[in-house]
Parts: C-alpha cells; sequence; structure tokens
C-alpha cells in the first residue's frame, strides 16, 4: 500500500491515547493479552491511516472520468462484472480487468474446508452473533470519531437511512456466511467486492473535503484493519461473554473465513491473520490509536438504538408488534450496557439500562449450547436453529422490502451508466 504524501501524521494519535488505554483495561482482562504497547506496531498504525486500498483507488479513479474516455469504467459494467464473475468478458475496460483478475484468483493460504466451517461456526452463534455485530461492535464503535463522521458526511447511517443500512450490511454477512458463499462468483463474494468499490468511490469522492490531518484518508488501512477486528476476534469474545462454548478449532475456523473476507476488502496484508491472539493485539493497539469522541458517534448512536423500533416482527396485533420493538429497544440499551459499561454509555449519550438482556442469553445460551447441544444430534440442531435465529434477525430489519444491498455511490454525484 502506497501511504499519501503529507506533511504529518494525522493528530488523532495524540488525541486518543489515554482515552484508549482506559478502555482497553475491559479487553485485556478478557483476552489476557498482555498491556506492554509494541510502539513498532503503534508507528505502523500512524502510516497506515494514510494509505489506501490502491487497486480499489485505480478502479474508482476509472469510474471518474468523462465519458467518451476510453479508460472509463461505468457502474454498469461494474455490475455486469460481478454479476459474471468468475467468468470474465473480453473487453472489460483496463482497471476493471486488473481489479476483477486479482480477485477472482484466490490466494494460495485459503483453505476452502476451513472457510466453509468458520461459516458453518458463525451460524453455530446464532442471534448471539447478531448482538455482538451491533451492540459492541457496531455502536460501541461510535465512542471513536473518523468512521462515524464519514458515515454521517455519505448519509451511510441517519434518519430513514439508518435501518436499510443496517439491514444491508446483515444481509452481507448473512451471505459471507451461507455454505460456498465465498467461492468467487457467489453472492457472499460478489458483496464483498461490491463493498471494496463502494469504498474506493467513497474515498475517491470526499478525500478532497475530509479532513485528513487529523482522522486519516475517509476510508484507510487502520481503520480497514479495525473494522475487521470487529467481525472476527470481537464477536468471538462477545460470544463467549454471552455464554456461548466455542472450540479451539471453532475459533481457527472463524478467524480463517474472515481472513480471506479481508483479503478481498483490500485490507494490508500485514493486518490480516487467522491467529486469534494476534488479532487481539492489533485491536488493542487500534484502540490506542482511535480518534475521539465526535457527536457523529453520539448521533449515530441514538438513532440506531432507536430503529431497533421500527423493525417488523410479523405479528397479526399492531399492540404486539409496538411492544415487541420496544423490547427490542430496550434489550439493546440493556446489551450495549454491558458490553461499553456505564462510562461508555455517557460517551455515547445513551442512557444506561440493566444488564438483565445479557444475564438472560447466558441462561439461555448454558441451556441450548452446554444441555440441549450435548444430547445425541445436539450439534447440528444447535446449527440449524442458530441460522433460523440469524434469518429472523434479517427479515425484521428488511421489514417488507426484498433483503439486498444497495447500490454504489455515484463516482460524480449523478447517475451515468
Amino acid at each position: 500500500m502506497t501511504p499519501v504524501v503529507t506533511e504529518r501524521h494525522p493528530t488523532r494519535f495524540r488525541e486518543a491515547e489515554q482515552r484508549g488505554r482506559d478502555i482497553s483495561r475491559p479487553m485485556l482482562r478478557l483476552t489476557r493479552v498482555g498491556a506492554e504497547v509494541d510502539e513498532s506496531f503503534m508507528e505502523r498504525l500512524r502510516a497506515a491511516l494514510l494509505e489506501r486500498d490502491e487497486l480499489g483507488a485505480d478502479l474508482a479513479g476509472a469510474m471518474r472520468l468523462p465519458p467518451g474516455d476510453p479508460g472509463r469504467v461505468t457502474h454498469r459494467q461494474v455490475a455486469a462484472a460481478l454479476r459474471d464473475a468468475p467468468h470474465r468478458a473480453d473487453d472489460l475496460p483496463p482497471a476493471l480487468r486488473r481489479f476483477m483478475d486479482e480477485l477472482v484468483e484466490v490466494p494460495e493460504w485459503v483453505d476452502w474446508d476451513r472457510v466453509e466451517r468458520g461459516a458453518v461456526a458463525f451460524r453455530y452463534l446464532g442471534r448471539n452473533a447478531n448482538d455482538v455485530l451491533l451492540d459492541l461492535s457496531l455502536i460501541g464503535g461510535y465512542r471513536f470519531g473518523g468512521p462515524a463522521d464519514l458515515l454521517v458526511l455519505t448519509e451511510g447511517l441517519g434518519g430513514d437511512n439508518t435501518l436499510r443500512r443496517l439491514a444491508e450490511t446483515q444481509k452481507w454477512t448473512h451471505e459471507v456466511t451461507r455454505p460456498g458463499g465465498m467461492r468467487p462468483g457467489a453472492e457472499g463474494w460478489r458483496l464483498t467486492v461490491h463493498v471494496r468499490a463502494m469504498h474506493a468511490l467513497v474515498n475517491s469522492r470526499f478525500e478532497p473535503r475530509w479532513d485528513s490531518g487529523r482522522w486519516g484518508l475517509p476510508v484507510n488501512q487502520a481503520d480497514q484493519a479495525g473494522t475487521l477486528g470487529l467481525f472476527d476476534a470481537a464477536v468471538i469474545l462477545g460470544c463467549l461473554a454471552l455464554g456461548v462454548p466455542l472450540s479451539r478449532r471453532q475459533r481457527d475456523d472463524l478467524m480463517h473465513l474472515w481472513r480471506y473476507v479481508g483479503w478481498l476488502m483490500g485490507v494490508a496484508p500485514d493486518f490480516l491473520t487467522d491467529e486469534e491472539d494476534v488479532r487481539h493485539r492489533m485491536n488493542y493497539h487500534i484502540l490506542l490509536s482511535a480518534g475521539g469522541q465526535s457527536q457523529a458517534g453520539r448521533d449515530l448512536a441514538r438513532v440506531t438504538v432507536d430503529a431497533q423500533r421500527m423493525r417488523a416482527f410479523g405479528h397479526g396485533n399492531a399492540l404486539v408488534e409496538r411492544m415487541h420493538q420496544r423490547y427490542e429497544r430496550a434489550r439493546a440499551l440493556s446489551m450495549l450496557t454491558a458490553f461499553v459499561g456505564l462510562s461508555g454509555m455517557r460517551d455515547l449519550g445513551l442512557p444506561a439500562r440493566l444488564p438483565w438482556a445479557p444475564v438472560l442469553a447466558i441462561v439461555g445460551n448454558t441451556f441450548r449450547y452446554r444441555v440441549l447441544g450435548a444430547l445425541p444430534g445436539g450439534r447440528r440442531r444447535v446449527e440449524e436453529w442458530g441460522a433460523r435465529a440469524q434469518e429472523r434477525v434479517l427479515a425484521s430489519t428488511f421489514r417488507d422490502q426484498p433483503a439486498q444491498v444497495g447500490g454504489l455511490p455515484e463516482a460524480h454525484g449523478d447517475r451515468r451508466a
């Protein structure tokens, strides 16, 4: 990855150090990761704030070329290339050809048996994975400035978009963890590559007006590594805290699955790992480098929690439906309080709640996984239950709309082929 030349590193490192150490202490206790700071890795993160996905940037640059330019790539061509993968048409523009050629070729280190077992392990987690991703990874991540401010700037979350964007992320996660979903050309693979192109366009469009001197590039390698860590090691950690027993093999396979996802997303190779302890160490240092709380994060936390009252659960009785919606909002606040603590809730500007939701989850998980799961055929039934639970969460966020992921953002702010 080629760093962008600037006069100084982004200032967010200086803003974050003590606060990051405070936030990291609970994670250190849970992971048993030592608190020693690797200054060389901190320097790597500083540089990564000014690094972009160059392959994606090449594609985004071609999409911003004027009509008639022989190198121009259109939205329609990108959509067709993803739809046709792994086959590649002979007449692809050069930038799109390079993009597709690299991503269709699977790295030698990918073990498809482990990828498939990792997908099974994710489905085995059931709703617990959704709880961790929503409360710990997403809303908990709004304590840090930069990515949250970018979401507001791009209108990626907020207002009527909130539930739709949450649903799109869940749809992506759902497809990534379906059987065969990450084979080149499969839906999980296609959506992952789609997201990579979207990130590249966001970088290209918003970099000129973004405060890179404070936050780094809009979509930078340090934040990409942090996001990946929220989907692999953080999910494992959160589900263990909720009482879900995970074997060493399941944890290793989950890490391997998300390593391949990260590679497809354009995360720098030195931020990719399928070793859980290594990821915990990375996440610890990323917390130390995270930007300070911003108003954007507080606003997004509020609307994301409130969006739980917009989900559709399919009750025929309107009163029961409203009660279920209110319950889900209260449940999210309770779960979030347990994950981020009282100080985290103050940072987010949200009301703290008693941790009744994680207590209920732990009791239910103990019975489901350790009692029912220990019976003959119990493991298979638990995996099937988990998959159905995730499908119900997905259906409730899409309401009456078909489950799909939105299109690429505009390269010029208007629609062109």
